[in-house]
């Protein structure tokens, strides 16, 4: 499964892990992917969708 949104196209993110002694490491962060049934032009079919959109309801889920 892709990491990246359908709707807005949040993906994956990187920056420094930073430890106690302020050693930098890199690491990644994900964006929260749910993969879900949404009703688009009448069909319903299945998407990878961020979590934000799905709030903000940016997508009409089918039932």
């Amino acid at each position: 499964m892709s990491r990246k949104c359908e709707v807005c196209g949040k993906g994956q993110t990187s920056g420094n892990a930073v430890s106690h002694s302020n050693r930098h490491s890199k690491r990644k962060w994900n964006a929260n992917i749910q993969s879900v049934r949404i009703n688009e032009n009448g069909t319903v079919r299945k998407a990878n969708v961020c979590t934000s959109c799905l709030r903000s309801g940016k997508v009409n889920r089918a039932i």
